[in-house]
């Protein structure tokens, strides 16, 4: 395996014209772009400010609430991630020439390759010179003749949303051409699964807003009753598609849990797993009602002690089953997702109470 911070070897031409490790340096590098990827015109070309940090992947909601407060689920397990990198299509033939001819060949040719100077993009590009591949095999990218104009197809290239990832190397090799409607066959190649992983940071659910009774403030040694009406949370689907192949996915978060953190151990929970299945019709417990005193709540939190001072912070998160589908129908399933919200509870201790 190459060290990830081996610089690539390098052609005459190259040392001239070359600087690696610099893809945020590149003229190619900054503004813009969108909150859904680098933007692209309608031939298919990737805009000239658009760096190999920036994804052209499409994202956008497709069922789900679309207002009130809303923020990004949280992997429950702390040991996934999206992909690292893939390989996006960016550049018709007649688009690459264009940008090289334009920009005076300065831009990044993968995610940690940048090429400053036209001489070295149109021996590659243009004349037919082979290059070297900045991957694990340190494998020979073979030359184009007038950038493959005629053949139709894309020029592909290597993208990471977080270039400082050190598996985002594994991305290695430099621009290349692939024909239309084609995804290439190599490691890293897009699926319908790298679209759902891009796309699970993008899924925005609803803030956990819990009602409580009684409100304001909560008594020693008598249950406080917690519930969510149905329709309170709904499925939330965002769609994925990259532009200029089959490609899609969509990730859907399903509401499935609460889980109730009192914020102290002088707390009891109920039921005691502080686990509040979602019923059926999408509520959450049961509402408080008038003769409930004596029973104990199917959702809810007992404080052993008062506070002094400040308030317990209570925790009510939900927990989101995260699934996909895309492509040829393929599906599978992603880490669950956290909500997680906190309240103040104030807790009072007195002697008798008339309900």
């Amino acid at each position: 395996m190459k060290s990830r911070y081996l610089m690539p070897a390098l052609t005459a031409a190259s040392l001239a014209s070359a600087l690696l490790w610099a893809p945020q340096a590149s003229a190619v590098g900054g503004g813009g772009t969108n909150d859904t990827g680098g933007k692209a015109d309608d031939k298919g070309n990737v805009s000239a400010y658009a760096s190999a940090t920036h994804s052209q992947i499409k994202v956008r909601q497709v069922k789900g609430p679309t207002s009130g407060k809303r923020g990004n689920v949280a992997p429950a397990n702390t040991n996934w991630k999206p992909p690292a990198c893939w390989y996006e299509p960016v550049f018709t033939p007649a688009g690459l020439k264009e940008f090289v001819d334009k920009t005076d060949g300065n831009g990044d040719v993968g995610i940690h390759e940048s090429w400053f100077g036209k001489d070295l993009w149109t021996k590659h590009y243009d004349e037919g010179n082979p290059e070297t591949n900045f991957d694990d095999e340190n494998s020979t990218a073979e030359g184009y003749k007038n950038y493959n104009i005629g053949k139709g197809g894309y020029f592909w290239r290597s993208v990471a949303p977080d270039d400082s990832d050190p598996e985002s190397w594994d991305c290695g090799r430099i621009m290349f051409w692939e024909p239309e409607r084609q995804v290439p066959k190599i490691p890293h190649a897009p699926t319908p699964e790298t679209l759902a992983g891009y796309a699970y940071n993008q899924v925005k659910v609803p803030e956990t807003e819990i009602e409580l009774k009684p409100e304001g403030k909560s008594t020693v040694n008598l249950p406080t009753w917690i519930w969510l009406d149905k329709g309170t949370f709904q499925d939330v689907t965002v769609r994925a598609e990259l532009p200029n192949t089959n490609l899609w996915a969509e990730t859907t978060a399903k509401p499935v849990a609460l889980h109730l953190e009192p914020g102290t151990e002088d707390a009891d929970t109920f039921p005691a797993s502080g686990e509040c299945k979602i019923n059926d019709d999408g509520s959450i417990g049961t509402p408080y009602k008038k003769g409930d005193a004596d029973r104990t709540p199917p959702c809810g939190i007992e404080y052993l002690r008062a506070t002094s001072g400040a308030p317990y912070q209570l925790k009510a998160s939900i927990t989101w089953q995260i699934s996909w589908e895309g492509t040829g129908g393929a599906k599978g399933d992603l880490p669950d997702g956290t909500f997680e919200t906190t309240q103040d509870m104030d807790v009072q201790e007195i002697q008798s109470i008339n309900r």
